[in-house]
């Protein structure tokens, strides 16, 4: 078990506070900024989510992000794609997140307070999506890389938008605009920028007073067809991204 106290501060990418009645906010972000997601930050969040699924006195749990965009940028530090061992520790890394994320066993919600352009895989295990009107998503590094978007963003764009919709989506780098994204059913609440907390900790504390083991078991009962499809998929996707990141290191090899 985990103590909210022992973890609160531990993690240089996520500004943790929670309310009396045990509503966890998680405010993601890089010196105070938005976050600019690295090696160091994918590795970090595996241990983040585990650590707050741990903790039983959260009672539900809201995912930010900060200044203008929920995750916009990248930078290749910290990522080795291009060597076996390098690539073993992202493979290993982009499946235990995805689960971790599941084992946080309350209701989730995703405050999206900008665009949302890598690791959208993260907000669709949320149970319920808010968005601004400047939120946008797009899967664009992959491509950008030249390598395959295996890390769950293929399992479940066409799960949560339907098959054709996420393919498309994933294969020509589509721009969902927020009330597209609220049409194809990726998103429940479009808010102003200057209540999107306001009304996630409106839900949050809604949740939060229902009995303890059925918030649980509630989110426990909702996402069993995510947990499946992650269990099932997400391996052999990142192994896949992993042979594409080869195919591009050879490539930038031959070029030297």
């Amino acid at each position: 078990m985990s103590r909210f106290e022992n973890y609160r501060d531990a993690f240089p990418n996520a500004r943790l506070t929670r309310s009396p009645s045990g509503v966890l906010e998680i405010a993601l972000h890089t010196q105070g900024g938005k976050l600019v997601f690295d090696g160091h930050v994918h590795e970090q969040f595996v241990d983040l989510f585990h650590e707050i699924g741990s903790d039983p006195d959260n009672r539900v749990v809201i995912l930010t992000g900060s200044g203008d965009a929920f995750i916009d940028a990248i930078s290749p530090e910290g990522f080795d794609f291009f060597t076996p061992r390098g690539y073993d520790k992202i493979y290993r890394e982009g499946k235990k997140v995805l689960m971790n994320i599941l084992d946080i066993e309350v209701p989730m919600i995703a405050a999206l307070n900008g665009p949302v352009l890598l690791h959208s895989e993260y907000v669709l295990l949320a149970d319920i999506i808010l968005a601004t009107p400047e939120t946008v998503f797009q899967d664009k590094p992959h491509f950008d890389f030249g390598i395959v978007p295996g890390d769950g963003v293929n399992l479940l764009w066409p799960e949560v938008i339907g098959s054709v919709r996420g393919r498309y989506f994933i294969l020509t780098r589509q721009i969902l605009d927020a009330e597209t994204a609220r049409e194809y059913g990726a998103v429940n609440e479009i808010v102003p920028a200057d209540r999107l907390l306001d009304r996630a900790r409106e839900i949050a504390e809604g949740l939060a007073a229902l009995p303890p083991l059925t918030g649980r078991y509630t989110r426990i009962a909702l996402t069993q067809k995510l947990r499946r499809i992650i269990d099932e998929g997400v391996g052999y996707g990142l192994a896949l991204e992993g042979i594409s990141a080869a195919e591009v290191a050879r490539a930038m090899a031959t070029k030297a």
